[in-house]
């Protein structure tokens, strides 16, 4: 019996690990606009040069924080690969769960700080219209990276073939669709997430308030 559960915990390891390297890439570059966006928005409030040339690295590696949603299509592979059914739910489900949570997150956080900024400067009118802006920005660089296969850096190394590819993109009918439907997401997973992050934060709010005036 303890066997068998080693050897299974051992299985099960392998599967997480079997991942955990895409997955890591990913959750990192999704992690960068987080970062940004912190040091930008919340820490550094001169608007020089310098300042700009971070705000445009914001905007070129923020697409790959709502990327994670489109990993789904790496799930639906390894629950055809592995046929057990307690590693599907115990290990893959939640290791894919918990990759999509961070990764989505660190996109709405990320917009949650530029509003903040964005109030801090007294600009409320500008959230929404700026929220949007960014979410169709975002769904067309998920569009050029899943299906084009083009990164971040290409605006700076390949910067003639993006432009030609996104244009040619916005032309046709599929890839509109394709971008169509997943600012659509984007909008709705987005609104929803901002819901239950600011529910949590005034509950965290309000306890810690209680626990002080005690």
């Amino acid at each position: 019996m303890k066997g068998q559960l080693f050897h299974w915990v051992d299985y099960a390891w392998d599967v997480v690990l079997s991942n955990s390297h895409w997955m890591g890439w990913n959750l990192f570059l999704a992690l960068v606009p987080f970062i940004l966006s912190s040091c930008l928005f919340r820490f550094w409030p001169s608007r020089s040069w310098l300042w700009w040339l971070g705000f445009l690295v914001f905007v070129a590696f923020l697409p790959n924080a709502p990327y994670v949603l489109t990993d789904i299509i790496h799930l639906i592979a390894d629950i055809r690969h592995y046929h057990s059914v307690w590693i599907i739910t115990l290990v893959i489900v939640p290791q894919y769960l918990l990759f999509t949570i961070v990764g989505f997150g660190a996109y709405v956080l990320s917009l949650m700080n530029l509003g903040y900024y964005l109030q801090r400067l007294n600009k409320y009118r500008w959230i929404v219209p700026v929220e949007l802006v960014i979410h169709f920005l975002s769904a067309i660089g998920i569009y050029l990276g899943r299906f084009k296969r083009f990164n971040s850096w290409d605006i700076v190394t390949q910067l003639n073939t993006l432009t030609h590819t996104m244009l040619t993109s916005l032309a046709n009918k599929w890839p509109l669709l394709v971008i169509a439907i997943t600012f659509v997401v984007l909008t709705v997973l987005y609104w929803l997430t901002k819901q239950v992050i600011l529910g949590i934060i005034l509950r965290f709010r309000s306890v810690t308030s209680a626990v002080s005036n005690q």
